[in-house]
């Protein structure tokens, strides 16, 4: 994680366009077409910014919202932050480490905790990718 960009620019190289559009300037892809939506492998979740450890996959459940949804981040790893964009209520989850844009977390989720990690694909590394 020594490597992280300090600018926007060095974010811009070292990310792939879609990854700099939702880590970096908010945005979200459509349901039902990022990466790791049907993923089923055991392993973690990095931020596929910094590379810091977000979700396990045994927290991964189908939601049906669209999204990789988790129902927990792992410790403080992933922060909160509230969003009134699009006329809604809603809170932001971003990366705690570089401060990158994961999607937003509901209290509509199963138990244990009954939260919904709403997280966008791209925003993701799954730890068997890290290095492709």
């Amino acid at each position: 994680m020594s490597d992280m960009p300090a600018t926007e620019q060095e974010w811009f190289e070292k990310l792939e366009p879609q990854e700099f559009s939702v880590l970096r300037r908010g945005a979200t892809e459509r349901p039902f077409t990022g990466r790791y939506l049907d993923e089923k492998r055991d392993g973690v979740y990095h931020c596929a910014g910094c590379g810091s450890a977000l979700f396990e996959s045994n927290t991964k459940y189908e939601s049906g919202s669209g999204w990789p949804s988790f129902y927990e981040a792992i410790g403080d790893n992933v922060g909160e932050k509230p969003d009134t964009s699009h006329g809604m209520v809603r809170t932001e989850i971003v990366c705690s480490n570089c401060g990158g844009h994961l999607g937003h977390v509901f209290d509509d989720g199963p138990n244990p905790t009954g939260l919904r990690y709403c997280v966008n694909g791209a925003a993701l590394k799954h730890d068997q990718d890290m290095n492709a």
